[in-house]
């Protein structure tokens, strides 16, 4: 009948809408990495083609006591640091992706030893990819390059200082030597006047015999 066509086409229409979307993938190649005593960073892969808007990661102990859950969306990162560790401690992790329609199931248990507060780093692990210590080392060349620049800039003053005051004792010994020249030819007036006047008082000495010359 006509009333069970329509009702039937309700009933395929309903399937077709409430029908579950597929979840994505759960994230591969998940690992370890900058191991310590206290942090670690964890590091996975997604495959491709599927849109993932976030990550959720939940860790817990050897011994099955749950410790943390972290759930993150509205990012694209493939990494995340977990802090507050306890040293020479088993943990398990496991990934899930986050995708626009639900999250994937959980990727396989990862394993992990925290390290001890007394053993060292080592030496050629990849903690050089660390950001931290990549920010470490940064700040050590700004600061060796900021106190360059320091000494450099104290030095040109001093130099810039220590040439001022050579010009201007240069200056002031002219201004001296200058003055002393002034005063010179006023004294030197002064001396033949003295010598004149005293040449025309001997000239004109009265104990100088006179001539007289009588006319015969």
């Amino acid at each position: 009948s006509p009333s069970n066509c329509h009702s039937a086409g309700l009933t395929d229409l309903s399937l077709a809408v409430y029908s579950p979307p597929d979840r994505p993938p759960a994230p591969v190649n998940v690992s370890v990495m900058h191991l310590r005593a206290d942090s670690a960073t964890i590091s996975w892969e997604v495959p491709e083609g599927d849109i993932i808007i976030g990550f959720s990661i939940s860790q817990q102990r050897q011994d099955g006591h749950m410790q943390r859950f972290i759930r993150e969306v509205n990012t694209t990162s493939r990494s995340c640091v977990l802090w507050d560790l306890e040293e020479d401690t088993n943990y398990i992790i496991q990934v899930q992706s986050i995708g626009l329609y639900g999250e994937s199931q959980a990727s396989k248990k990862v394993h992990f030893h925290t390290l001890k507060k007394s053993d060292r780093f080592p030496s050629n692990s990849s903690n050089q990819d660390d950001p931290t210590v990549q920010g470490l080392d940064k700040s050590r060349h700004l600061q060796t390059g900021e106190m360059i620049i320091i000494v450099v800039v104290l030095v040109m003053w001093a130099a810039v200082i220590a040439l001022f005051c050579r010009q201007y004792d240069i200056i002031k010994d002219n201004d001296s030597s200058n003055n002393k020249e002034k005063a010179k030819p006023s004294s030197e007036r002064s001396t033949p006047e003295h010598h004149s006047g005293g040449l025309l008082r001997s000239k004109f000495h009265p104990s100088v015999p006179s001539i007289n010359i009588i006319e015969v």
